[in-house]
């Protein structure tokens, strides 16, 4: 019997081993109906190479580098008598193609530097007029999401609409400018998270780059075409759907020109430069799978004629220039108004011009490729008691979760909450505080509520977060006899 339970279960393993197998096979089918077949030596796909040479398994050898090993060979001397007796497919004996192993033979290219395929083009348009949500439904969706900035969510939902509108109707005769943007607003005001929510939204691919991190071509840092290349990997190495995504750059504020230096600008100036034939749509080269061009990447052709970009910064020396251009302005005259008049007025940066961003240090050319210029407001008191509480995600909401798989309830008292947004001011780094205080009084309570299972509720106090006091602690049996005495 034993020796018949052993006989199934080898058989068994047999079958599942049969399985995997076939899976694997057929996964690595797919990807060959999917992908484009690369270059082994020059990493080139075929769609820049041309069409490939089949060498030895899935190695494949495009034209020019075949050309150039027999240019080697003959630079050699090497006879075609020498070629009697000599296997084809083993191109390690070919003078000059060392790289070639044939012991690594399996070494597959990894899967984020494959290329998609791309599909035949159809008569009809890549975008349903009728799928793209209207700004009001755009705007709903943030609201969910994001607290405050009302005209900024308005200018972000129209901008979209009509973006996603163009690439639905190109073929109309009028021919309709991209709707590139520029926000402006302090540090944790909401840049980067509206426009993660907006790309959920329109469940389009996104790329977020920090503009600090880019460089001019040839210097250590990220190449500009860098940020087509992680729009390239969000879209799973489509080509097409990555032409219609979306790329944000924050930090854009760091690329201005630099003042009083004879230094070349490698990574400010020159950047913004650089980076006009992306905003403007051009076809760029782009790097798969890395940030920079080299030998053994692949590079594939990405027309940016179609994708949205949308730049951020928090431009903190603005509010200084946009001051004196008002205070010379109103101290002109009769009439005219005293100096410091703007000195004290908040969120004067919504006052901003093309003109103060030139003072700033942006070029016009780059300026001029951004139509859509917006500010975010600073986040006050009050909103930052909202921000912790309304969103679809608040912070609350996920710490009130994250207590209900313990089976506890979390409460916050309101003056313990406006505690909280008045330190966060304090730190003036925006919605980011938030997370962080929370963290530093929620450690204690999650490391200590898994020892008591008769912990049933935990109340965050405002003498807790002063460290006066601490939280109320009710325990299962007290909320038990409350629940009873409120159904008499």
């Amino acid at each position: 019997m034993a020796d018949e339970k052993n006989t199934d279960f080898k058989e068994v393993q047999v079958q599942e081993s049969d399985k995997d197998t076939k899976v694997v096979e057929n996964d690595k089918k797919e990807d060959k109906d999917e992908y484009e077949n690369v270059c082994y030596v020059c990493r080139r796909p075929e769609s820049r190479a041309g069409k490939l040479i089949r060498a030895a398994k899935d190695i494949y050898i495009c034209p020019d580098c075949m050309q150039r090993s027999f240019d080697s060979m003959n630079a050699f001397n090497f006879s075609p008598s020498d070629l009697s007796g000599m296997d084809l497919g083993d191109l390690s004996k070919f003078p000059n193609i060392s790289m070639i192993n044939m012991s690594d033979i399996n070494r597959e290219i990894p899967k984020k530097q494959k290329i998609k395929k791309k599909k035949e083009k159809k008569q009809e348009s890549k975008f349903d007029i009728k799928s793209i949500p209207p700004p009001h439904i755009i705007k709903a969706g943030l609201d969910e999401y994001v607290v405050g900035q009302e005209h900024a969510k308005k200018v972000i939902s129209v901008a979209v609409y009509n973006h996603y509108k163009r690439i639905a109707n190109q073929t109309s005769d009028v021919e309709i400018e991209k709707s590139n943007m520029l926000m402006i607003g302090p540090t944790g005001s909401g840049k980067t998270y509206l426009v993660k929510t907006l790309a959920k939204l329109l469940d389009v691919p996104l790329a977020i780059t920090d503009a600090t991190s880019l460089t001019e071509a040839g210097y250590i840092g990220d190449d500009i075409e860098s940020v087509v290349s992680k729009l390239l990997a969000d879209a799973d190495n489509d080509v097409e759907k990555a032409e219609s995504g979306i790329i944000f750059i924050d930090e854009i504020d760091k690329l201005a020109k630099k003042r009083n230096t004879n230094q070349r600008d490698v990574s400010g100036e020159s950047v913004q430069q650089g980076m006009l034939k992306l905003l403007e749509g051009n076809e760029v080269e782009v790097p798969v799978g890395a940030n920079s061009k080299n030998a053994m990447v692949p590079l594939v052709t990405v027309n940016t004629k179609n994708i949205l970009f949308i730049c951020g910064g928090a431009f903190p020396e603005l509010e200084n220039i946009i001051k004196e251009r008002l205070n010379k302005q109103s101290s002109i005259g009769f009439a005219a108004d005293l100096k410091d008049k703007y000195d004290e007025e908040e969120n004067i940066i919504k006052n901003v011009t093309v003109e103060d961003l030139k003072n700033f240090g942006m070029i016009p050319e780059f300026i001029g490729r951004l139509p859509i210029i917006y500010t975010l407001d600073a986040l006050t008191k009050d909103m930052l008691i909202k921000i912790l509480k309304e969103p679809k995600n608040a912070i609350l909401k996920q710490y009130k979760k994250l207590l209900e798989f313990d089976e506890v309830e979390l409460q916050f008292d309101d003056a313990a909450l406006e505690v909280i947004a008045e330190n966060a001011m304090k730190k003036d780094t925006g919605a980011r505080a938030l997370r962080a205080i929370i963290e530093e009084f929620m450690l204690d309570i999650m490391y200590e509520i898994p020892k008591d299972d008769n912990i049933g509720r935990v109340t965050i106090t405002k003498e807790y977060i002063e460290h006066t006091g601490g939280p109320v602690i009710d325990m299962r049996s007290v909320l038990s006899l409350e629940q009873k005495t409120g159904n008499l």
